[in-house]
């Protein structure tokens, strides 16, 4: 009986408690009586609405960047078309065939515009097509084909022209941002990005020579790419975009780009003199197989040329003893710098001025001997 009474007790005790919460919990609260919560949600979510997916507040700061370069350089870019002269066989019409295409940028308001050699290479007949949709006739102002670079010069009338700002490649780092624009496939403009890759590469080109310094970059370069620019995140051309490295030829993550530096050495030049002014020493060399067969690394002087700055200097021709003993200078060194053969002088020599003095490390005689000697330009 007690054992009744006592859970008796208790469930009643529960009882009240639940009633007297209902009651408290239902008193309405004077602050918010007057507002419907369903209202008040949906003026919150009115007034901070989310950003829509395509409006600059929604995009990554990077995002906005690269908009914003795009937006800035596209109206430099220009599609280059390069076409060959054919004449009807039996009109003897001659017709303009297009047989190449590539891309390029104005580098100043007078209508010259920077592109690949190789772009041009084996053509007749040039145009430049801006992105405004304007063609014009261009004509081949210098090429420097040992860099992969040439010149071309369009008529401005009527056109407001802006070039690209230039940037330099000397402080260039791995990993920064890069940005590609061109025209692949013969598409209309395009832009990829990616990151320098690596620096300091060396890309062959004709003849032996080598570019040097050259960008390595994972944005995507295509054909049609070649003579574009490659900017960095501030819109500045840092390198022209020269070519890819692909068994398929399109593009899997391999690109190389002509530093800016070198580009800027070089075009001056076209413009002005329509070719690259070249040093030497005044000596005609032996072949680099000639050399080798000797087991020595460096470059053989066949031939002194009298009355220049090598024959002042004392470098001396090929000579032999009346034993039949062959005696050649061999230049092993310019500038503290190793000599192991011709391309390798040649590059040593290049973006020199004529004038400039330099120091020849010469190997005469089972001794090396250091010859100073002022360059002179070629052809003189």
């Amino acid at each position: 009986m007690r054992v009744f009474f006592s859970a008796a007790i208790s469930l009643g005790l529960i009882l009240l408690g639940v009633w007297i919460g209902s009651f408290v919990f239902s008193v309405p609260n004077p602050a918010i009586a007057d507002q419907n919560p369903t209202v008040v949600a949906e003026e919150s979510a009115t007034a901070n609405p989310p950003p829509a997916a395509n409006e600059p507040s929604a995009l990554l700061e990077s995002e906005r960047n690269t908009m914003d370069v795009f937006r800035r350089a596209d109206p430099s870019v220009v599609f280059v078309t390069n076409k060959a002269l054919r004449r009807d066989f039996f009109s003897m019409n001659v017709t303009e065939v297009p047989q190449g295409a590539g891309s390029g940028f104005l580098w100043d308001e007078h209508g010259h515009v920077v592109t690949n050699f190789h772009v041009l290479e084996g053509g007749q007949a040039f145009s430049i097509t801006l992105p405004t949709g304007v063609t014009r006739d261009a004509r081949v102002v210098g090429v420097e084909p040992r860099k992969d670079i040439a010149v071309l010069h369009f008529d401005t009338e009527g056109l407001d022209l802006e070039p690209l700002p230039l940037g330099t490649s000397a402080s260039l780092a791995v990993g920064q941002k890069v940005l590609a624009i061109g025209n692949p496939f013969g598409l209309d403009r395009t832009l990829t990005t990616g990151i320098i890759s690596a620096l300091g590469r060396e890309f062959p080109t004709q003849g032996g020579f080598l570019i040097e310094d050259v960008i390595q970059t994972d944005a995507s370069i295509n054909p049609g790419n070649s003579g574009g620019p490659l900017l960095d995140s501030r819109g500045r051309v840092i390198g022209v975009n020269t070519a890819i490295y692909s068994p398929s030829g399109a593009s899997a993550g391999i690109g190389f780009a002509i530093p800016i530096d070198t580009v800027g050495r070089i075009v001056p030049q076209l413009i002005r003199f329509g070719q690259v002014r070249r040093v030497g020493l005044g000596v005609r060399v032996l072949s680099d197989q000639i050399v080798q067969r000797w087991g020595i690394a460096g470059v053989g002087i066949r031939e002194v040329t009298p009355g220049s700055e090598a024959a002042r200097a004392g470098l001396r021709s090929v000579r032999a003893d009346r034993y039949g003993r062959v005696y050649v200078d061999i230049l092993v060194g310019l500038d503290g710098e190793p000599i192991d053969g011709f391309a390798s002088l040649a590059n040593a020599l290049d973006g020199r001025e004529p004038g400039e003095r330099v120091t020849l490390s010469v190997r005469r005689d089972d001794e090396t001997v250091e010859i100073e000697i002022h360059l002179q330009e070629l052809g003189r």
